[in-house]
Order: C-alpha cells, then structure tokens, then sequence
C-alpha cells in the first residue's frame, strides 16, 4: 500500500512538471530545442562546403560558431587540416 502512495506521488508530480512545461511552450516563454544556437538563432555547425576528391576522399568546409575548419575524410578517419578564426573567404579564396 505504501508503494503505491510512492509511486502515485510520482506520477502527480511529473504530470505537474509537463503540465507547467506544456503550458509555458504554448504562451512561448520555453523551448525544449536541445541544438545549440549562436546568440542571433542561428546553427553553431554549418557545412560550407564539400569537394569530393575520390570516392572514398573529400575535403569539407566546416563553420563551428565563429571558427572555420577545414577537414580531410578517408577511409583511415578524418584530419583537421586548417583552422582560422576569420571568415570562409579567407580560407577557400573565392567570393560567392
């Protein structure tokens, strides 16, 4: 008798919790979105670019918030071949 006062205490309690969670996503004061995000909403991980060099070797082009690095992948693994703290232009060499 006693554990089912426990777990009958249980449930109200989480109900409560996602009734209240409910309740502020739907007036827009919550977001239960678990990606992270720069501070204007944007993705903090972007693929700029991909250059397939064979079919099992490419070179992608890859922003992380506001690093951009450049990794080589074949079929060993994967390489960090450049890093630069400045914008994808500087790296790639062409303006889009």
């Amino acid at each position: 008798m006693e554990t089912f006062q426990q777990l009958w205490g249980v449930v109200i309690v989480l109900g409560v919790l996602c009734g209240g969670l409910w309740l502020l996503k739907r007036k827009g004061w919550a977001r239960t979105s678990f990606r992270r995000s720069d501070e204007d909403g944007g993705p903090r991980l972007e693929v700029v670019d991909r250059l397939p060099l064979t079919p099992q070797h490419s070179l992608h082009l890859i922003r992380l918030a506001d690093r951009t690095l450049l990794i080589g992948l074949s079929p060993n693994g994967c390489n960090l071949l450049e890093s630069t703290s400045s914008p994808v232009a500087s790296l790639g060499g062409r303006d889009r």
